[in-house]
């Protein structure tokens, strides 16, 4: 394989996301402004607790302080063993908006967040439900602008994905990629007017439902043995014929997804084989992501260097004999590189993303794919996933033990 057609392939792979991505940014916009004078919408708020001590108090401040909306809000408590309970429990004394339900005892074949999901959706009362991790914060208008975002778009589930904190390495360095992933790789506009469950994305730190859709199409307990739920609860909802949307949550919710770099492996590896590392997936994504974000950078430093040395004459390497070719190939290059780094650089002032991030974006793909490769090696092996102090089977979700 010349460089020229492996350059031709990379610009393939480039471009191809990055049109999609600029596509998709005039798509995926933030929900609107809510009139004064709208109707509030009653919405159960359901927050699952495991050792969510450092977070509870603060994601209940923050769902309180809501406008526009007619709160309950159920906290499952999920066998914690810190002082999430006490923590919940003086809220709940002082707010009656506020539920405590303490978890029943985990069944085999469950995954323990949509365990505790499905006991909380069971135990709401209002029409809609927002299914919320305990470590986003929210803006005091953030759920009256997606509800109304929920009722003009018609769909029965809509998700969004919070602005990220990213203050470690690796957090900065690879959670910022779910947006590139996200709008890159997912025809917004086509995904809004299909069912289709290939087209099905979300975010499982919030996601908000219509009751009814919810339990017709079987809601947590249809994936009850999985881990992702942001991906597979709205291709649950689909398969039923229910459509499901997204909105831009950056302006109106954030989150700290992981404190270490240790938990950021940990958290993208737990359910990575149910997404991109899924064995019929993993070989081709691979390729697609080499070829389009990291083959771009080493061919520009490839053609650098060769270029001290290498005389026109000498372009035979490429596949050509004139200095044209050089040109040519060199317009290619550049081509593809500023394909390959233009959605990193959007998504760094659209959403709020560190620049340092965008600007080693091969290196994050790389480790991305590492993680993804990893994952991937644990299930072949057997080998149980951990998370909140549980361990599941690989690839499953299934708690071991």
């Amino acid at each position: 394989m010349t460089l020229m057609v492996l350059s031709i392939m990379a610009f393939v792979c480039a471009v191809v996301p990055a049109l999609m991505f600029v596509v998709n940014l005039r798509s995926y916009l933030p929900p609107p402004p809510v009139g004064k004078n709208a109707d509030e919408v009653r919405i159960s708020v359901l927050i699952p607790a495991r050792n969510e001590e450092a977070n509870i108090g603060a994601a209940l401040e923050s769902v309180l302080a809501s406008v526009g909306v007619a709160l309950e809000v159920l906290v499952l408590d999920d066998a914690s063993t810190d002082a999430t309970t006490a923590i919940v429990e003086t809220f709940a004394a002082r707010d009656a908006r506020v539920r405590l339900i303490h978890s029943a005892a985990l069944p085999g074949g469950w995954n323990g967040k949509q365990h505790a999901c499905w006991q909380l959706a069971q135990n709401s009362r209002a029409p809609a439900m927002l299914f919320l991790d305990a470590d986003v914060r929210l803006e005091p208008d953030a759920i009256a602008r997606m509800a109304a975002f929920q009722r003009s778009s018609g769909a029965a589930l809509v998700s969004g994905f919070p602005r990220l904190v990213t203050i470690g390495f690796l957090e900065w360095l690879l959670l910022p990629l779910i947006h590139f992933v996200l709008l890159g790789f997912l025809p917004v506009e086509r995904m809004r007017r299909t069912t289709d469950p290939s087209m099905a994305a979300g975010c499982g730190q919030f996601m908000m439902c219509q009751r009814e859709p919810y339990f017709t199409s079987g809601g947590h307990e249809a994936i009850c043995a999985t881990m992702h739920d942001g991906l597979l609860l709205p291709r649950t909802f689909r398969r039923t014929g229910f459509r499901t949307d997204l909105a831009d949550l950056t302006a109106l919710a954030h989150v700290r997804m992981y404190d270490s770099a240790a938990k950021v492996w940990s958290g993208l590896a737990k359910n990575a084989t149910e997404g991109i590392a899924a064995p019929r997936r993993i070989v081709p994504i691979t390729l697609t992501l080499l070829l389009g974000q990291v083959a771009p950078t080493c061919l520009v430093l490839i053609a650098f260097f060769i270029g001290l040395y290498i005389q026109w004459h000498h372009m035979f390497i490429i596949g050509f004999s004139k200095p044209f070719a050089a040109i040519i190939w060199g317009i290619l290059l550049l081509l593809t590189l500023v394909a390959s780094f233009l959605p990193r650089l959007l998504a760094a002032r659209r959403f709020k993303q560190p620049l340092k991030s965008a600007l080693l974006h091969p290196v994050g793909i790389v480790l991305l794919l590492c993680v993804q490769w990893y994952a991937l090696a644990r299930q072949w092996m057997g080998k149980p996933v951990g998370w909140r102090q549980r361990e599941y089977v690989s690839g499953s979700g299934e708690e071991v033990g």
